[in-house]
C-alpha cells in the first residue's frame, strides 16, 4: 500500500475543530490545548474526519510537541491525498 506524507500547521485552543487549506498550506485547528497530547489526539481526529480515512491511518511522524507537523498517512497515494486536500475548505 503506498503511503504519502503531509505537513500542517496546527493552532491549538481555536473555538471550533476544523481542517482547511490556505497559502500556507494546511492548517488543523483544535480546541484542545496543547498539555498531554490532547491537541495532537485532536489533530488526528480532526485531520481523518476531513480526509475520509480512519484515524489509524494516521501518525505523527515530526512535530509532535510543536505546531509544524509532519503527518504520515497510510494506505493512501500522494496524487490521492492531494485530491482530497484541494476538496478542503479555503480558510
Amino acid at each position: 500500500m503506498p503511503d504519502s506524507t503531509l505537513h500542517i500547521t496546527v493552532k491549538p485552543k481555536a473555538p471550533r475543530n476544523e481542517a482547511v487549506r490556505g497559502a500556507e498550506g494546511v492548517t488543523v485547528r483544535v480546541t484542545a490545548a496543547p498539555a498531554e497530547g490532547a491537541a495532537n489526539a485532536a489533530v488526528i481526529e480532526t485531520l481523518a474526519k476531513a480526509l475520509g480515512v480512519p484515524k489509524s491511518r494516521l501518525a505523527i511522524t515530526a512535530g509532535a510537541t510543536g505546531r509544524l507537523k509532519r503527518v504520515a498517512v497510510r494506505g493512501i497515494a500522494q496524487e490521492e491525498l492531494d485530491v482530497r486536500l484541494e476538496r478542503l475548505p479555503a480558510g
